[in-house]
C-alpha cells in the first residue's frame, strides 16, 4: 500500500466507527415482558477507572458464563446474552461515559410467562455483585409489560411514595408511571406499559435508555448540591473578609510604610491561594452542570411527553428538581472568579505602592551618592592643589641647596636671588609633574587588558 492510501484508509475507519451503532444488535434479544435493573456509578478517576470498569464487566461475563458468540465488547460499550435451560434470557449491557459508567441487566422470561414483579431479578442463579467501582449515582427497577395501564389503586401497592407521576411517551400506547421514591433496596421503580401490541423491540431499548438518561443526569446534577451549599458559605466568608480588607487598605495605603504593605501583601496572597484552590475544585466538580442540564431537557423534549389523567407529568418532577441548579452552580463559579480577580487587583495595587516606595528610596540614594561624588571631586581638586604646592616647596628647597653650593665655589654670585627666581619655575614644574602623573594613571585605568585585545584580534 502506498503512502497516499494510508490517510484515506484511516479516514474510512474513522467514518465507519463514527457511524456504527453497536446498540442495535441488542434489540433482537429483547421483548416484553421484561424486568430491568439499572445502576450508574460515578468515577472519581475516569482515566484509571474507565478501563477498570471494562475489566470489571469482563469478569461479570465470566462469572455468569456468558457464551462468547453472544458477547460484544468494545472500548466503552459491551453486552452479553445468556439463555438458561428454562428459556429465561439474561442481557447484560455495560457502557462507560466521560464521568460515569452504568449497567443494564435485562431479564426476559420465556414467551407466555408474564409473572414478573419488582424486586430482585428472577433469572436462575442471578446475583448482582456489590463490590463495584465508583460511587452509586442512581439505581432503577424497571418493569416493562404489555397490555393497558393498571388502575391507580393497584399501582399504589407496588410503587412506594405518596405521589404518582405518569406520562405517555414516544407514542399514544407507551405509558410510564413512577413515584421517584426509592424502595427498601434503594431502587426507584418504573412501570412501563407498551400497549396491547409489543411493537418494535428496538423501541424497548429506546424507552429504557430515555428513562435512565434522565435519571442519571438528574442525579449527577443534584449530587453536587452538598458541595455547592458548603462552597456558598465559604465564598460568602471570603467576600466579607475581602470587603473589610479592601476598606482598610484603601483608607490607609497612602501613608502606610513598607512593613505594613508587606504584611498586607502576605495576607492577601494567602487568601488568593485559598481562593484558587477552592476555585479549582469547584470548576472540576461543577463545570459539567450546564451540559448535564441540557441533556435532561433535551431528553424530556425528545420523548414527546403527553399527560395522563389523574397523574402528574413526569417532567414536572424532573424539571422542577433541577430548575436553576445548573445556573446556580455557574453563578457560584462566577462569584469565585470575581473574588479571585478582586484579590489579584488589590495585590497589584500594593505591589505598585511598594515599587513606588523603592523607587523613592533609590532616588534618595542616588541623590546622596551624587552629593558624595561632588564632595570627593572638590576634595580631589583641593588635594591636587596642595600637591602642587608641596612639590614646588620641595623643588625650591632642593634648588636652594644647589644654588648655595654654586655660590660657595664662586659660580653664582647671589644664591638667595637665584632661589627666589626659581620658585615660579618650581611651581610650573610641580604642575607639569602632577598633570602628567594624573594623565598617566587615568590611561592605565582605562586601557583594556592585553589578553582581551589579543583574543579579539585572533577572532
Amino acid at each position: 500500500m502506498n503512502q497516499s492510501e494510508a490517510p484515506q484508509s484511516g479516514a474510512a475507519d474513522f467514518l465507519k466507527k463514527l457511524h456504527e451503532r453497536p446498540h442495535q444488535p441488542i434489540a433482537q434479544w429483547l421483548r416484553v415482558p421484561a424486568h430491568v435493573h439499572y445502576k450508574a456509578f460515578r468515577m472519581s478517576d475516569p482515566p484509571t477507572q474507565r478501563p477498570a470498569s471494562r475489566a470489571e464487566f469482563q469478569s461479570l461475563l465470566e462469572r455468569f458464563k456468558v457464551p462468547a458468540e453472544t458477547t460484544e465488547l468494545r472500548e466503552n460499550f459491551g453486552y452479553g446474552v445468556k439463555e438458561s435451560e428454562s428459556g429465561d434470557r439474561l442481557v447484560l449491557i455495560w457502557q462507560a461515559h466521560t464521568e460515569y459508567y452504568n449497567y443494564q441487566f435485562w431479564h426476559v422470561p420465556p414467551q407466555g410467562n408474564s409473572a414478573l414483579t419488582f424486586g430482585p431479578l428472577t433469572f436462575p442463579d442471578y446475583a448482582f455483585p456489590e463490590d463495584l467501582l465508583g460511587s452509586v449515582v442512581c439505581r432503577l427497577d424497571i418493569l416493562l409489560t404489555a397490555g393497558m395501564l393498571s388502575s391507580r389503586d393497584e399501582l399504589r401497592k407496588v410503587l412506594p411514595g405518596a405521589v404518582l407521576y405518569g406520562s405517555r411517551i414516544l407514542n399514544e400506547h407507551t405509558c410510564v408511571v413512577t413515584s421517584f421514591t426509592p424502595d427498601e433496596r434503594g431502587r426507584e421503580r418504573y412501570l412501563v406499559t407498551v400497549g396491547p401490541s409489543q411493537g418494535d423491540p428496538s423501541r424497548l431499548k429506546d424507552i429504557v435508555d430515555a428513562i435512565v438518561r434522565i435519571e442519571t443526569y438528574y442525579h449527577l446534577l443534584l449530587m453536587q448540591k452538598p458541595l455547592f451549599s458548603a462552597a456558598i458559605d465559604q465564598v460568602y466568608k471570603f467576600e466579607q473578609v475581602h470587603l473589610k480588607q479592601r476598606e482598610i487598605i484603601t483608607s490607609h495605603i497612602a501613608h502606610a510604610d513598607s512593613q505594613t504593605l508587606q504584611r498586607w501583601l502576605n495576607t492577601l496572597t494567602q487568601d488568593l491561594l485559598k481562593t484558587n484552590r477552592m476555585a479549582g475544585r469547584l470548576h472540576f466538580e461543577l463545570s459539567a452542570a450546564l451540559p448535564y442540564d441540557k441533556i435532561v431537557h433535551t431528553t424530556v423534549a425528545s420523548i414527546g411527553e403527553q399527560r395522563i389523567d389523574s397523574y402528574r407529568p413526569i417532567s414536572d418532577y424532573v424539571l422542577g428538581g433541577i430548575t436553576g441548579v445548573a445556573e446556580g452552580y455557574q453563578q457560584l463559579l462566577r462569584r469565585i472568579d470575581t473574588l479571585r480577580g478582586g484579590f489579584e487587583g488589590i495585590i497589584a495595587i500594593i505591589r505598585t505602592r511598594i515599587d513606588l516606595i523603592l523607587e523613592a528610596q533609590n532616588l534618595s540614594l542616588l541623590q546622596s551618592v551624587d552629593k558624595t561624588t561632588k564632595s570627593q571631586v572638590l576634595l580631589q581638586h583641593t588635594v591636587e592643589g596642595l600637591s602642587v604646592i608641596v612639590i614646588a616647596y620641595y623643588l625650591s628647597g632642593l634648588a636652594g641647596y644647589i644654588f648655595k653650593g654654586l655660590s660657595e665655589i664662586g659660580w653664582l654670585s647671589n644664591a638667595n636671588l637665584a632661589s627666589a627666581i626659581f620658585v615660579p619655575v618650581a611651581i610650573g614644574l610641580a604642575f607639569v609633574v602632577t598633570a602628567f602623573s594624573k594623565k598617566y594613571l587615568h590611561g592605565k585605568l582605562t586601557d583594556e587588558p592585553p589578553g582581551k585585545n589579543t583574543h579579539i584580534s585572533e577572532e
